[in-house]
This record gives structure tokens, C-alpha cells and sequence, in this order.
């Protein structure tokens, strides 16, 4: 099953361009891997005794945390998990969860971090998209898994983290095995398998944004490209630094911050489950983090915790970094103006892998931009024709660089991504006479609220299905703490009543067939909905989602 099929990854042709400009892409043998390159070769550098995690009160040095990787890798290994094959990740960000991809990694599997609030249609689509053969997942994640598991085609091996003695025996009744058993009873030895340094290595999961998730291919080399762009050039990491990232590893952002940039410096990485504004007060005081990797929304709900300033000593921090979605001029003023740093914003996407765009390359930020292209990336904006814009002309924003958009299993996506060896970003932008960014809205009707990216579509497909609704349409208005929030918009049949009732029915029947967080924030009755002419008259086409923002827009007019 580990072997990769044709089909799985789309024709060469329909690549895009990799780059290699700067000297660190160059030194990269054809072969390596990435676990022993970020891990075993710290400990024989006599970095060992150095904090690799800081979790909580707990502080994992390299030498123990290469132990484990061996541990497990050799457990995997003995289960039948082959190069190449799919090993899924459910857990938040806790110890696990690092293990887990390091092991994987080092046995020459492909590693899979999903979601942990995937529903369980989309943990049995993207499972048998991917051809899962083994999952490590958190007990508190198990229930969504369980209720998809007779769907699950290809899974053979369900591994569990956590629980209290008695729920592990019921794990064990069911036939799952238990991520302690398999650490303590691994061999210490695990022989790395190098592969290629275009293989594919890690799989990453769209959020779903128009329709179910996509697979984003990562390959052996990106663990090294982006710290060795990102890492070195923006946040100059060196091996006293302490980064605190909470995304979770599922992203994009969170795999490069908590898997491979601190790891290819000897710097140790704070991780924690769940984002609280104190709580991330609190871990950069406890943990003297050094470098902060945060959503704007992060940044806008610690604004919001009363005298943080006085309460917190956050002065280890030398670097703060956002990105996501729009962090806007107004927060990076209130948070300088607050705590007295700057905030330098980034932009990039799941199928890049991490930021390419961000005023960390520079350190000088223009408020309200997101900054130029890092080093080693390039940059150009577009009209519909493809023709450059002038500076100041909005256009569609393409890049290029050493990591590219490299759909699983889509040749069809993948098309439509690519253009002449540049990667469509999806964004519609403008760039000034100093090549900074300035982000203007998405191509299309794409809602960013709080780091996620949700396709409106989706959400109208389950309210439709709903027997009091006529015809439905979703879009994301502005939110000062999430960024946008997302609002459904609902026309009911003949003969029902709209009522605060059925509008709390919606939100509750939506749940369980999307993931938590694309769950409609807001209801509201309307008694059409705008839609273009179509086939069926009048009103029966494309609907016209620019209307149900205008009709918000005016309604916020004093």
C-alpha cells in the first residue's frame, strides 16, 4: 500500500517551478532523513541535554526525545508500516503528537496530521483519500473517529494516547493498541531510511475550503527548506531560542514552527493544547519564550486581557510573527503601543507549506501590509489578462520559490492552481514600489475566521437538507477578535415560521456533518435569496453572495 500509484501525484508538466536561490538549498544531499538530520545530529553535536520541548512543567531534552522517536519508530516498524505508507496523526499539540511524526518520518512512513475537529465525514474522506494505513490518536478525539471507522477502508491500526487505566483496557477490548505500550516496548535502535529529497513526506489537509479537504504534498526536503529560509532569515533562530506556536500542527504554520524550525538550530519549542489569551501570557513568562508565532486573532484577544502589561513579563520575546489572515493596521499599533514590539505579519498558504511573504524579512513593518517576499521566494501580481500590474493595481497574487503547489490525488485542482510554473495564492492583492504586499480580499468568497479558511458552499449544502429550509447562503462578515465570522442566511419553505428556535435548530443540525468550527454564528431569515438569472428563470442560478455582505454593510451604516 506504501508504494505511490500513478495518479496519486499530478503529471510533471503541471508542477510548478521550484527555485533554488539561496546557497542552504544547494548543500542538500540527493538522499537524507529528515528526522536524523533535524534530531540525531543534534544529539551528536552534544546538544542532547538541551530542551527540544517544553510542555507544560516538563522539559524533554533531545537525547530523550530522539529516545522515544527510536522507541516508537521501531513499535511502527514491527506493526508492518512500510516507506511510504500513510501513518494519520488526531491528538492536540502535546508530546505525542511530535513523536509521532518524527517516528514516523525517520522509518521513511508518510506522516498525516488531521484535524481534530474534522467531523467524521471528513476524517473518512481524507483517511481513505490518503490510504491511511495506521492512526495515533488522543482519546478525547477518539468518538469522531469511532463514528466513522465503518467507512474507513484502508486503516488497520487504531493507536491511542492517553486515558485512565480502566479506558485503556477498553481500548485494548476493541483492538486498538496503546501509544504507551508501543513506546515502552519499542527497541532503541531505529535505522533511518533516507529518501529522497522529493519523495513525498507529509501530507497536509486543506480545510475544506470549496467542498471536502484537500491534500497538500510536502516533500522530503521542505523540513530543511523552510527553516533554512524562514527560520534562519526572518527569525534568525539560533540554538538559545524558545518558539511558541499554538497552532496546531495540522497546519501548515503549526508543522514548520513546532516539527522542523526549531529543531534544525537545537532550539526547543512551547507547545500547549488549547489557545487562551492567559494561558499564552502565561507560557511566554514560564517558559522565557523568545520567538511567538500567533494568529492575529491571538494577538487580539490578549489585547483584550485587562492590565496584561502589568500582569505578565513577556520581555523574552525578541520576535513576534502573525499570519493567517488579516492582522491589520489597527492591532499592530494597539499591541506596539501595549506592550512596546512590533508585530511582523506574514502571509502563506497550506499547499507552500509556510510564509513566503512577511515584513520578518526586512524588519520593517508598513502598517496595514503584510510585507515583501522572504529571501528565496519571488512574487508577482496579475491582472485577469496575466499581465503585470502596475504598483498600487489590484490583481491576483502569484508566487514561486523552493516549495510549490502540489496537489494529492487532483491533477484537475492542480491545473487550476499552476500557471506557467507560478502558484496562484488565491488572494487578490496589491504591491507597492518597495515590492510590500497589501491584501484586499480573496479571489473568491473564501472566509478566513480565526486562522481557518471555510468554503460557504459546504455549510449551504447541509442547511438545505434541513426540511424547513428553502434555499440558504452563507458569507463571512467582519469580526474584530476572529477576523470574519460566518452567518447563514436562510429562506424557509411555505407554511413555516421563523423563530429564535429553528434559528438555534440550524446551527445544532449542521453539527456532525461539518467541523465545529464552520459552524454558522449567526442565522437570519430572509424572503429570497439573491441569485442570478439561470436556467430555471429568474433568481435560479449562481448565488449572489455580494449582496448578502452589501445588505450587512448597510445595515451597519449609521
Amino acid at each position: 500500500m506504501g508504494k505511490l500509484l500513478e495518479g496519486d501525484l499530478p503529471p510533471k508538466e503541471l508542477w510548478p517551478t521550484r527555485i533554488y536561490k539561496l546557497p542552504e538549498y544547494q548543500s542538500y544531499p540527493q538522499k537524507f532523513n529528515s528526522t536524523e538530520e533535524l534530531l540525531d545530529k543534534q544529539v551528536a553535536a552534544g546538544r542532547g541535554d538541551r530542551a527540544a520541548i517544553l510542555f507544560e512543567d516538563k522539559k524533554i531534552p533531545y537525547k530523550a526525545l530522539l529516545g522515544m522517536v527510536n522507541k516508537l519508530g521501531s513499535s511502527l516498524r514491527a506493526l508492518g508500516i512500510e516507506e511510504g505508507d500513510r501513518v494519520a496523526l488526531r491528538t492536540p499539540n502535546i508530546p505525542p503528537a511530535l513523536v509521532t511524526n518524527f517516528a514516523v518520518l525517520k522509518i521513511g512512513g508518510i506522516f498525516l496530521p488531521t484535524s481534530g475537529l474534522f467531523s467524521r465525514a471528513e476524517i473518512a474522506h481524507v483517511f481513505n483519500n490518503a490510504e491511511v494505513k495506521a492512526v495515533v490518536v488522543a482519546g478525547a478525539f477518539l468518538e469522531e473517529l469511532e463514528k466513522a471507522k465503518a467507512d474507513l477502508k484502508t486503516l488497520e491500526h487504531v493507536i491511542v494516547v492517553g486515558g485512565t487505566p480502566e479506558q485503556q483496557a477498553a481500548y485494548k477490548q476493541k483492538g486498538y493498541l496503546l501509544y504507551q505500550e508501543l513506546l515502552d516496548g519499542g527497541k532503541p535502535e531505529c535505522e533511518p531510511v533516507r529518501r529522497d529529497r522529493m519523495d513525498v513526506s507529509v501530507l497536509i489537509y486543506t480545510s475544506g475550503t470549496t467542498g471536502l479537504p484537500k491534500g497538500t504534498v510536502h516533500l522530503t526536503e521542505e523540513a530543511l527548506i523552510v527553516p533554512d529560509g524562514f527560520g534562519k532569515y526572518c527569525w534568525g533562530v539560533t540554538a538559545n531560542d524558545v518558539i511558541l506556536s499554538a497552532a496546531p500542527i495540522a497546519m501548515a504554520a503549526g508543522y514548520s514552527a513546532v516539527t522542523t524550525i526549531p529543531y534544525r538550530f537545537g532550539a526547543a519549542v512551547s507547545i500547549f493544547p488549547r489557545f487562551t489569551p492567559e494561558g499564552m501570557f502565561e507560557q511566554i513568562q514560564n517558559h522565557k519564550a523568545t520567538i511567538l508565532s500567533a494568529l492575529p486573532t491571538a494577538y487580539r484577544k490578549m489585547l483584550q486581557v485587562p492590565d496584561a502589561e502589568k500582569k505578565y513579563n513577556i520581555g523574552s520575546l525578541r520576535i513576534c510573527t502573525g499570519g493567517g489572515e488579516s492582522l491589520t493596521a489597527k492591532t499592530y499599533l494597539d499591541w506596539k503601543a501595549k506592550f512596546g514590539q512590533e508585530i511582523f505579519e506574514g502571509l502563506g498558504t497550506t499547499e507552500m507549506m509556510f510564509v513566503f511573504i512577511s515584513s520578518a524579512a526586512t524588519k520593517k513593518v508598513k502598517p496595514g501590509s503584510i510585507g515583501p517576499a522572504i529571501p528565496g521566494y519571488e512574487l508577482k501580481v496579475v491582472n485577469e489578462e496575466g499581465k503585470d500590474c502596475k504598483p498600487g493595481e489590484s490583481g491576483q497574487l502569484l508566487a514561486r520559490g523552493p516549495t510549490g503547489t502540489v496537489y494529492w490525488r487532483d491533477a484537475e485542482k492542480q491545473r487550476s492552481v499552476v500557471k506557467g510554473g507560478w502558484c496562484r495564492a488565491g488572494d487578490m492583492v496589491s504591491m507597492d514600489e518597495d515590492g510590500y504586499i497589501w491584501f484586499l480580499s480573496r479571489e473568491d468568497d473564501l472566509i478566513k475566521s480565526s486562522g481557518y479558511r471555510i468554503g460557504p458552499e459546504e455549510i449551504e449544502d447541509v442547511l438545505v437538507t434541513h426540511p424547513a429550509v428553502a434555499d440558504a447562503g452563507v458569507v463571512g462578515l467582519p469580526d474584530p477578535v476572529m477576523g470574519q465570522k460566518t452567518k447563514a442566511f436562510v429562506q424557509i419553505k411555505e407554511g413555516k415560521q421563523p423563530s429564535a428556535a429553528l434559528q438555534q435548530e440550524l446551527i445544532e443540525f449542521c453539527r456532525g456533518k461539518i467541523a465545529v468550527y464552520k459552524l454558522p454564528r449567526e442565522v437570519e431569515f430572509v424572503d429570497k435569496m439573491p441569485r442570478a438569472p439561470g436556467p430555471g428563470g429568474p433568481g435560479t442560478g449562481k448565488l449572489l453572495r455580494r449582496f448578502l455582505r452589501q445588505r450587512e454593510t448597510e445595515k451597519a451604516k449609521p
